[in-house]
């Protein structure tokens, strides 16, 4: 029998913020290490942000695969992410893992990321991004506004909030679906 031992953990990655960043996707926290490809945001191979990334922009699911290995091409990602104005954080800092998986329903945020201060690292931002429900309730509690349905957005200010789908597989939607959402943050 295993026994698992709850820690707090802080965030394994420093906030991803290129200038002229316009898009700002805010998980709610990494994976553990040892379920990482790579050392930079979405790190789980079974996880699809990268491969919707690459349907949208690329055409190819496969775009940011290393081919016949496990792992996404951290490189090239972050190039794309820097030349697309994309930044990455998420919005817990610190949380406490209640089972030993990465799961956001057994996640507790000990301190949530400060996203105001985030913004302002990134003036030209307008357009916020949750990738779960968890990160979704830690923004509209942040802006005191309500949650967009899945796929929408509201407006909170200068700011636009979009909701997307979990890119975790086990978010019941097939990944062409996932991408057809996705695709509206970039119109």
């Amino acid at each position: 029998m295993t026994i698992f031992v709850s820690v707090i953990e802080k965030h394994p990655f420093q906030p991803f913020l290129p200038d002229g960043a316009r898009i700002l996707f805010l998980g709610s926290f990494p994976p553990q290490p040892h379920r990482w490809c790579m050392p930079f945001y979405y790190p789980n191979w079974i996880n699809d942000f990268w491969r919707i990334m690459g349907l949208i922009h690329f055409g190819d699911k496969e775009h940011f695969c290393v081919p016949e290995e496990k792992r996404f091409d951290e490189a090239l990602i972050r190039q794309f992410c820097a030349d697309a104005g994309l930044a990455f954080y998420d919005t817990a800092c610190e949380v406490r893992r209640l089972k030993d998986n990465a799961s956001d329903a057994f996640l507790e945020v000990i301190t949530p990321t400060d996203i105001p201060a985030l913004l302002a690292r990134i003036p030209e931002c307008h357009t916020l991004v949750t990738t779960g429900e968890k990160a979704s309730s830690i923004v509209a509690e942040t802006f005191g506004c309500p949650i967009p349905p899945v796929g929408e957005y509201i407006d909170i200010g200068p700011l636009r909030f979009y909701r997307m789908p979990s890119t975790s597989r086990a978010y019941p939607l097939p990944l062409e679906k996932k991408a057809e959402a996705y695709r509206k943050l970039f119109k």
